[in-house]
């Protein structure tokens, strides 16, 4: 009776094992960007003052753990033709080769390889990003904002993350000029809302 007790605790004891592991290694959560509320926002140097605008189209998904935040990841996207500087002349000018080159390069695109977690809302993210066909490895820190229900039965989350590039790092070559009216580091600031997507049916 003794050796029968003891195998039944024992395999309770694996069965909390294998659903205590479960729960600690849970997948992610995943949320789409929802592009109708997050932006691109940078600032330039401009003569002797700056100027700034957004990107207003950015797309892409993230695979958020808010337990474990470095299981997480980003994929995103932004329209470089969505750029607005709340001047329609100045935006058609900067879409043009002598700046964006929109036409032909319509799209950035971050990819994440790593997040290095601070606490539970804050880290770096590092990853791959490509603007103007160049890529190149960037790292910044990003904050977790909140999450939330949304008026329409959803529920959010919203990050934020700052960075800082140089545009001739990726083949832009007008603050290289002599005497160019447009300077050549962009400060960025990521605001990005997600919409949680519902959990994918179990493979059959």
């Amino acid at each position: 009776m003794k050796i029968k007790n003891n195998i039944i605790a024992l395999s309770l004891m694996a069965v909390s094992g294998l659903a205590f592991s479960s729960l600690a290694i849970a997948s992610p959560d995943a949320y789409r960007i929802d592009n109708a509320h997050s932006f691109a926002n940078w600032t330039i140097r401009h003569v002797a003052s700056k100027t700034s605008g957004t990107f207003s189209d950015v797309t892409g998904k993230l695979m958020l753990d808010k337990d474990h935040l470095a299981n997480s990841s980003v994929e995103a996207k932004i329209n470089v033709l969505s750029v607005n500087t709340s001047n329609a002349k100045r935006d058609e000018h900067i879409q043009k080769d002598e700046y964006l080159d929109a036409a032909k390069f319509s799209e950035m695109t971050f990819v994440s390889t790593k997040v290095e977690a601070k606490n539970n809302t804050e880290g770096v993210l590092t990853g791959n990003f490509t603007m103007h066909g160049v890529t190149k490895t960037i790292s910044f820190p990003f904050k977790v904002l909140g999450f939330g229900s949304d008026p329409w039965g959803g529920y959010r989350t919203g990050i934020e993350a700052h960075t800082m590039l140089k545009a001739s790092d990726y083949g832009f070559g007008w603050a290289l000029k002599v005497g160019a009216p447009v300077g050549d580091d962009i400060e960025v600031t990521l605001l990005i809302e997600g919409v949680k997507l519902p959990p994918e049916p179990p493979i059959k």
